[in-house]
């Protein structure tokens, strides 16, 4: 620690100073000497010292003068006073001023040696403690910085809701000044809103969990319409000790005024859809959205039955609370009722400690059962008590445990079929029935295809950073006639598989996969026109025509009203040029 720690000895007596010196040198220290003040202030000027040995007396100055500078300057390096003169009053105004120490001439050579080490262990524990303010100032002026940048509101408070830090944003969203809302109780606060904000944050203090894209109408006085987007996380030390919460709030107001322009409710909590079966659903989840009630989502893989539950959810009551979600057909029977319900110690082998189920960790939330058609027998049972009776016993345990969870199934099955060949429960079937939600395949919601093309061709622009503004005419044809086994998830890929390949800004049949390829090829081969046919003919004249219809009616000797009907009937599409 005090290896070439750099000294400097101001005394007017050469030979002592240069004896410190070399004693000093001798023990590893780099050591300067001065004769007077003027030269010492130079030496204190241009290097930095870790240790000053200062007489008392240096001609018209004294060391006193030399400590008075050094405290002026800010310097933090110790200051040991040595005189041959000892007496109270010096010793007193070195003390006074700041002095480490005080040693009285002749100065034995080990006592300057430990009040050297001794001073320059106090020099490392300024030193650090000065890093450390600095470091905090720093990180201080960081957070500050990053307060006021922000656009959206930040509250932080401690764990009895006192709000320790609002930023400027806070009063343009909120309507309180950062000054008035700081120190006190956060619930406290004056408000001209319904405070939605002030349930998830106490949530987030209570079960120290984040809540996040909790979207809440503010009803505020002064801000009618006003819609913002609530994150709440907790605030934890290094040790994982809670010291509070941050709360962030986002005006999206202008977003979802623009959503509600240009959607025209064809997208409902990321569904989309503008047919007349998704219009049907969306009518539906708004009923469901703020009840209890128990829903079976039913359709094929693909089809979006998990936005279907996270829309019940985040659309409701419960929307601040959380949302399990279980894939039933993962897991083995015995992994299954542990995941679902959990275990005590010792309740089978492996099972080293108690285990929470995903009931209880949905508790007052909701709990998603996905594949619920591959649930054994056994589990089934215990999943019918749960739902008449809102209780469960872990395994291993027969202690009862209410618990408050709204509950969505969904499944690709037919479970009614399952009923019949004895493989379901009928009371189950017909408890988790209580409203069933029917997803059509999207071969039957063709009018929602242009709308899901255009929503995943901004979502992998954005992913992929690209420009791809849509598709060739005869990949939008081959879409709409393809029979997507895979549903809205197969389009996903199938776009996504495309903008990899894609250098331009058109999706072509190029980009797309080998099994669309081979289906194109296979549409394109069925549907070419035989010579002679009528669809043939209706071409020939097209193409003589330039395409103009009414020329080529009149070619044909048919009305304009007809050869518009029989264009659609074949599916005649005009090349891109003439367009």
């Amino acid at each position: 620690m005090d290896k070439m720690a750099r000294i400097l000895i101001i005394d007017d007596e050469e030979q002592i100073g240069l004896l410190f010196k070399t004693f000093l040198s001798e023990n590893g220290f780099e050591v300067e000497t001065t004769l007077d003040y003027a030269t010492a202030l130079e030496a204190i000027s241009h290097r930095d010292f870790d240790l000053l040995f200062v007489d008392i007396v240096l001609g018209e100055h004294t060391g006193i003068d030399v400590l008075r500078e050094v405290k002026h300057r800010g310097l933090r390096c110790p200051v040991i006073m040595m005189t041959g003169e000892p007496n109270i009053e010096s010793a007193a105004a070195a003390v006074r001023l700041g002095a480490y120490d005080y040693l009285s001439k002749p100065i034995h050579l080990e006592t300057m040696l430990q009040t050297t080490h001794k001073a320059l262990r106090h020099k490392a524990l300024l030193d650090e403690k000065a890093q450390i303010a600095m470091e905090k100032e720093r990180y201080r002026g960081n957070l500050e910085a990053i307060f006021r940048s922000v656009q959206d509101a930040l509250i932080t408070v401690d764990n009895a809701m006192n709000v320790l830090e609002a930023n400027q944003a806070t009063q343009g969203i909120c309507g309180w000044h950062p000054q008035e809302l700081i120190g006190q109780k956060f619930s406290d606060a004056p408000g001209q809103c319904d405070k939605s904000c002030y349930e998830v944050i106490e949530h987030t203090l209570q079960d120290r969990s984040t809540i996040s894209g909790y979207r809440v109408e503010c009803r505020h006085q002064k801000r009618p319409g006003q819609v913002v987007l609530i994150t709440s996380s907790p605030l934890q030390c290094q040790d994982d000790r809670s010291i509070g919460a941050v709360l962030i709030i986002r005006d999206i107001t202008r977003i979802i005024d623009m959503e509600r322009e240009l959607s025209e409710r064809y997208q409902f909590h990321q569904i989309i859809g503008k047919s007349s079966q998704m219009q049907e659903i969306f009518n539906l989840l708004e009923d469901l959205a703020d009840t209890d009630t128990t829903v079976l989502i039913k359709g094929e893989s693909g089809t979006g039955k998990e936005l279907i539950a996270n829309a019940l959810h985040y659309s409701g009551i419960r929307a601040a609370k959380p949302l399990i979600k279980v894939n039933c057909a993962a897991l083995s029977e015995n992994l299954l009722e542990s995941e679902l319900f959990g275990h005590v110690k010792g309740a089978f082998t492996g099972a080293v400690k108690n285990k929470v189920g995903r009931f209880q960790a949905a508790h007052e939330g909701t709990i998603f059962l996905d594949e619920i058609g591959d649930v054994s027998p056994l589990v089934q049972l215990k999943l019918l008590r749960v739902l008449q009776e809102k209780v469960l016993e872990q395994v291993g345990d027969s202690t009862s445990h209410k618990v408050d969870v709204r509950v969505i199934a969904a499944t690709n099955s037919d479970l009614a079929d399952k009923v019949t060949r004895g493989e379901f429960r009928p009371d189950f079937y017909y408890r988790l029935k209580v409203v069933e939600i029917n997803l059509p395949p999207l071969r039957e919601r063709l009018a929602d295809i242009p709308l899901l093309v255009k929503h995943f061709l901004q979502q992998f622009n954005r992913t992929f950073k690209k420009d791809i503004d849509g598709l060739s005419t005869e990949v939008e044809k081959l879409f709409m006639n393809y029979p997507w086994p895979g549903n809205i998830r197969e389009l996903q890929h199938a776009l996504e598989h495309a903008f990899v390949l894609c250098k331009g800004g058109t999706i072509t049949s190029d980009h797309l996969s080998q099994d669309l390829k081979d289906y194109y090829s296979t549409r394109v081969a069925q549907s070419a026109p035989r010579a002679g046919s009528e669809c043939q003919k209706i071409i020939d004249a097209l193409t003589q025509t330039g395409w103009n219809k009414v020329r080529a009616a009149r070619l044909l000797g048919i009305s304009r009203r007809t050869i518009y009907r029989k264009i659609t009937e074949h599916n005649i599409i005009s090349p891109p040029e003439k367009v």
